[in-house]
């Protein structure tokens, strides 16, 4: 997962500054030295850091740090504030127009960035905050890609419009905005074609398609796998083209981070989401103050809980808990319990959001496995009779066999599962207190954890 490596390493220092009962200037500066490179390892812009570490060593040595009750957190704390302030404080939303008028987004970027997905999956966001999106399939040089739109817009349920790779796209733009006039869409988001690196060509096709139609947002899509690069291309983007906002794809993957942390600092735009996998759903609203949660170890539970709340229906949720108190849960909830983890990210995901679980070393962990695991779980549930997963309690010998045999697994296994099963009963029907009790108190009253 990004920024693994330099959350571990802040951890380390943290850990270091706490030990101390009292701070000396020479602690914080020497603490600060490797939080400068930690940061520069991540590839955080040079600039960036330098300024970075200026402005916390020069709160952290101050009177009222130097000598409070516990400096080592003070300092901790001012490092989590500097990192809001240097990702902007606030979270940023797309700006559309008011009520029904049209509001045209234009997606820029370079190819491989995601662009095209990421185009989709806005489009998805836009849907579920009530609005009607259209698609627009202006990139006529990739191959596929406006196939790929139109398959990723069938699944996000939003129309996709096409007029092939023989028009250019400024034309294709323009009847776009005429057609979505007509047919009462009131956002239209614009796929561009993307380039290997930056050219006049692409960024002459841009202006242009701004100058044709009255473009309201231009959003950039980037890399953030390609660390300070990243950063670069958004600059340039801004300078030829202007740039609203940014979206930084592919940072759940085993990149450095940094241009999470330098973008808004270098460009002065906000960065609006973050793109965390390859599903429709797995792009994420940016909160500079979540992000630096995550990044010093600190966790990211409200996250957590409103992925929970788009992945789980509340009346089943409902339902679910009191099955549980009463120790009536049967395999079919268990399975449905499954579905929403997978919904939510899986178990990595959410361990991820977890405050000390982000960097904690767990090599017995390994998702790949856990991923096999929970395909072989499904595999022996769905080998029983409907009468069976509601009923475990018929599960003899003869039926685990036949159900081994179904599920391609040996005998051994689903001992082990429906031994699991029976244990997980008993604790909901021990700790009725726990299924509700706590979420009642949460930040929107009415969500329940199921599992």
């Amino acid at each position: 997962m990004a920024f693994d490596n330099l959350s571990e390493k802040l951890q380390n220092v943290f850990k270091n500054l706490r030990s101390k009962g009292r701070l000396t200037e020479d602690d914080v500066k020497s603490a600060l030295k490797e939080v400068k490179m930690a940061l520069l390892e991540a590839d955080v812009n040079f600039k960036v850091v330098k300024q970075f570490v200026k402005t916390v060593q020069e709160r952290a040595i101050g009177q009222d740090v130097m000598n409070g009750l516990n400096p080592g957190q003070m300092v901790i704390k001012i490092v989590n504030e500097e990192m809001v302030a240097l990702m902007g404080s606030e979270t940023t939303e797309i700006a559309l127009k008011p009520g029904n008028e049209i509001t045209v987004i234009m997606m820029s970027g370079l190819q491989g960035a995601g662009k095209t997905t990421t185009t989709a999956k806005i489009a998805g966001k836009l849907k579920q905050k009530g609005k009607k999106p259209l698609l627009v399939a202006c990139d006529i040089y990739r191959p596929a890609a406006i196939d790929q739109l139109k398959i990723n817009g069938e699944k996000q349920g939003v129309e996709v419009f096409s007029m092939g790779d023989k028009n250019t796209p400024v034309n294709i733009a323009k009847a776009a905005v005429e057609y979505a006039q007509k047919n009462g869409f009131n956002v239209v988001i614009i796929d561009t074609a993307g380039r290997l690196h930056i050219d006049e060509g692409m960024m002459d096709e841009l202006e242009a398609i701004k100058a044709a139609v009255e473009v309201y947002q231009t959003i950039l899509v980037v890399d953030s796998m390609t660390g300070q690069d990243a950063v670069n291309v958004a600059s340039a983007f801004d300078g030829k083209i202007g740039v609203d906002g940014v979206i930084l794809t592919k940072l759940d993957g085993d990149t450095r981070g940094g241009a999470a942390l330098s973008i808004r600092s270098v460009t002065g735009k906000p960065i609006l989401y973050v793109g965390m996998g390859e599903k429709l759903s797995d792009l994420e609203q940016f909160y500079p103050d979540r992000m630096a949660s995550r990044i010093l170890g600190m966790g990211d539970v409200l996250t957590m809980i409103e992925k929970a709340q788009e992945a789980i229906d509340e009346e089943e949720a409902r339902k679910l808990e009191q099955k549980m108190k009463k120790a009536e849960f049967d395999f079919d909830d268990y399975l449905s319990s499954m579905g929403q983890m997978k919904k939510m990210g899986g178990l990595s995901s959410i361990l991820g959001m977890m405050p000390g679980m982000g960097q904690m070393k767990m090599p017995e962990f390994d998702e790949a496995e856990a991923e096999k695991g929970m395909k072989r779980t499904e595999s022996i549930i769905y080998s029983m009779t409907a009468e069976e997963r509601r009923n475990p309690s018929l599960l003899n010998p003869s039926r685990k066999r036949r159900i081994a045999n179904g599920a391609g697994v040996d005998i051994a296994e689903v001992n082990r599962l429906v031994k699991q099963f029976e244990q997980a009963r008993k604790m909901m029907k021990q700790l009725p207190g726990m299924m509700g009790g706590g979420a009642k108190r949460g930040r929107r009253g009415k969500f329940k954890f199921p599992f």
